[in-house]
């Protein structure tokens, strides 16, 4: 690798290079849009901790996917999407790509459109087209599926009908943020060299502390912002239960909120603020560490097996409100996100770099799992190869976020010590001597790439590279850790200095595609759950760096990219184990929408809860996209104008099932200090299934009894 940035500049390059500066540099339109992609609230599993009891109980605040598209003067164009989703897996992308393409032909296509998932731990789950994903999610949810693609599709139609007229001034600012992320695996961590880690001593060390902020503005003022910032979306822990987009959402909306004003309702716009993920591998925001039955300051566990009394899942990370408190602890999490970009956003027009220069694309589907690996990237120094996708015994045991279950535990190097898993293992795909060999140390758990009659996991994913003037975007389908993904980028700068092109290059973390991880070389040899999780064998990190190294090179030098055979097309594959909803009722002289209990005061303050249970139906019959399940209402005049909905922290919408088939609906208001003074009520919403036999919905609505909020 370094013998590869030493490389020199061939003459013709640096004619290129000076060409462009006399040229000058291009100029760029923006537009933001944004749409809702909630999908089912209640029955459905969550993604993230793969944990089949995590089901929905209702809504905590919407998810949404906030795109942005730019366009240079020559029409070359790029689309981002940041979307409230555990992960952008390839099939939703290439959903989004065939939606687009409807509408503007082939202005959009996978080269210049970007998915990424905020790797929210509480959002519905059932996306995959893989097993491994949707084993724990009862299959794939194709309703669900369809309305993620279509609000992303949305989201960028809007970012495109909001693009400027004119020049969009564009600004980069960066800046640290401490006590919003820690390492969650530091003893893998500390398997990297010495040097590398002394290095990055200033940025945070085991965690990368920097957050990266584009502002964007037209004349009229600014239009969105783009926050990177590598942390995980598991504030909330797997004992959650109402769907939200963690720690990343609720940054996303206090922004929003800011920019747009205290009156506006979430989801609206027009300004759009995304906080983008990145290399989180080994990130959690529960930065209190990881502690025996979560006693802080009891017996510190977070060491390289994370266990307590024998087992690992006693052994859980605490987030900073401690432990018990998890939406605190997000909110915590979310605010010093929000602020942190909120600061660096205020001050890029003066102190930020400008981004101005052609928007250039480089797109390849790559099979990952048979790549050989030159010396220059390799952390032995000699030619490797990538294996075929296989889990480690401690993919099973999970993070100190969201412990497995069993008799596994992090840091398992034994082929041989969980005899009755390794039968169960050898009985689905036994692996050769050769698959072994090539994903040494890692005791094969399962060997997910060659289970018939489908694979578990892709092996053909897609890798891209997005340059607008000196800003740099790489899209990785996976999470890599600290460490991976720091090398990663270097890689990436590498090559265009190469070139006399200084860039400033972020990941965008679970993009276009699902792979679990990508820990480097060293941490590798630990085989913690990062590791464990690595499919592609100990030399996937260098592979990466080699594929985008080409992709940087093609762009640095203008060459075509041949973007190869697209990933297999799974869509037919259409399985789902969770029953829909068969019949909706309520009790007898009852009705939808009617108040089962009310508000027990007349009147409250700032800090009080209210409470208002409503009979209803089950909210998985109509997600309401743009739409709320429940609305917080002032009386203005004569008229009730709604000031909050179910896109707001400060609501909570609770669905029960009572029986067999009548449903509970209760909706819940956190006051906030300083809310106006007057008169209020809280509505409700929704669609029932009256009829067994037929697919007919029926919309209801019913209101509380009004009460007074005084200062």
């Amino acid at each position: 690798q370094i013998q590869y940035f030493k490389m020199a500049a061939t003459t013709k390059k640096v004619v290129v290079f000076l060409l462009l500066v006399v040229a000058g540099a291009e100029a760029l339109r923006s537009g933001a849009g944004i749409a809702d992609v909630t999908g089912p609230v209640t029955e459905i599993p969550f993604m993230g901790y793969a944990f089949p009891n995590q089901t929905g109980e209702g809504l905590h605040y919407r998810l949404y996917a906030r795109a942005f598209v730019f366009v240079d003067d020559a029409g070359n164009r790029f689309a981002y999407v940041s979307a409230d989703i555990c992960m952008g897996f390839y099939g939703i992308k290439m959903k989004v790509v065939e939606g687009l393409q409807a509408v503007f032909g082939d202005l959009y296509g996978h080269h210049n459109v970007m998915l990424s998932g905020t790797h929210t731990h509480s959002g519905p789950g059932a996306l995959s087209w893989f097993l491994l994903y949707d084993i724990s999610m009862l299959g794939r949810d194709k309703k669900h599926f369809d309305a993620v693609v279509q609000g992303v599709v949305l989201s960028i139609v809007r970012a495109h009908n909001n693009l400027s007229p004119t020049t969009t001034d564009i600004f980069m600012q960066q800046g640290l943020l401490y006590n919003a992320s820690g390492n969650r695996s530091p003893s893998s961590y500390l398997a990297n060299p010495q040097s590398e880690r002394d290095f990055y001593a200033r940025w945070g060390g085991d965690t990368d502390k920097n957050m990266t902020v584009l502002h964007l503005r037209n004349a009229s003022g600014p239009t969105g912002s783009v926050a990177f910032f590598a942390v995980h979306g598991t504030s909330m822990h797997n004992s959650n239960r109402l769907v939200s987009g963690d720690n990343k959402g609720h940054a996303s909306s206090i922004f929003e909120k800011n920019m747009n004003g205290n009156s506006s309702l979430l989801g609206r716009g027009p300004f759009v603020a995304a906080f983008g993920q990145s290399n989180e591998g080994d990130v959690t925001p529960n930065i209190l560490g990881a502690w025996c039955y979560g006693r802080v300051g009891g017996i510190y566990c977070n060491d390289n097996r994370s266990l307590c009394d024998g087992k690992n899942e006693h052994c859980v990370s605490v987030g900073p409100a401690g432990f018990d408190d998890d939406y605190n602890s997000c909110r915590l999490i979310g605010e010093r996100q929000a602020a942190r970009a909120q600061a660096l956003f205020a001050s890029a027009p003066q102190q930020g770099v400008k981004i101005e220069g052609a928007v250039t694309t480089a797109f390849k589907w790559v099979n990952l799992s048979n790549i050989t690996v030159s010396a220059l990237y390799t952390s032995t120094g000699e030619v490797g190869h990538t294996c075929r996708p296989a889990v480690g015994d401690s993919f099973a045991a999970g993070t100190t976020d969201g412990p497995g279950a069993f008799n596994f535990y992090q840091g398992d190097n034994c082929s041989t010590c969980l005899p009755f898993w390794n039968f169960i293992k050898n009985f689905l795909k036994k692996p050769t001597k050769e698959q072994i060999a090539c994903q040494a140390p890692k005791p094969i758990l399962l060997d997910v790439g060659e289970i018939e009659p489908h694979p578990w996991v892709p092996s053909v994913l897609p890798l891209q590279l997005v340059k607008m003037g000196s800003f740099v975007i790489a899209a990785v389908p996976a999470e890599f850790t600290t460490m991976a993904g720091r090398r990663l980028r270097r890689t990436i700068e590498g090559v265009f200095a190469q070139h006399s092109q200084p860039v400033t290059v972020v990941i965008a973390g679970l993009a276009n595609g699902y792979t679990q991880y990508v820990a480097t070389f060293e941490e590798y040899q630990y085989q913690r759950y990062e590791a464990a999780s690595t499919l592609y064998g100990p030399h996937t990190l260098a592979a990466y760096q080699q594929e985008f190294a080409s992709l940087a090179e093609a762009i640095a030098t203008g060459a075509t990219v041949d973007p190869g055979s697209p990933a297999i097309n799974l869509s037919y594959v259409n399985f789902h184990l969770q029953p829909g909803v068969v019949v909706d009722t309520h009790p007898a002289g009852e009705s939808f929408g009617s108040v089962a209990t009310d508000r027990p005061s007349n009147t409250y303050r700032g800090g009080d809860t209210v409470n208002v249970t409503f009979w209803g139906a089950n909210l998985r019959n109509d997600y309401l996209q743009g739409s709320s399940y429940m609305e917080v209402q002032r009386l203005v005049g004569t008229a009730w104008v709604t000031v909050l909905d179910d896109a707001n922290w400060e609501t909570k919408v609770h669905w029960k099932r009572k029986d067999v088939s009548q449903s509970l609906i209760t909706v819940e208001w956190n006051i906030a200090p300083g809310t106006q003074p007057g008169t209020y009520r809280l509505l409700h919403r929704g669609y029932a299934k009256p009829e067994p036999l037929s697919h007919k919905l029926v919309s209801y609505v019913g209101t509380s009894k009004s009460f007074d909020v005084t200062a």
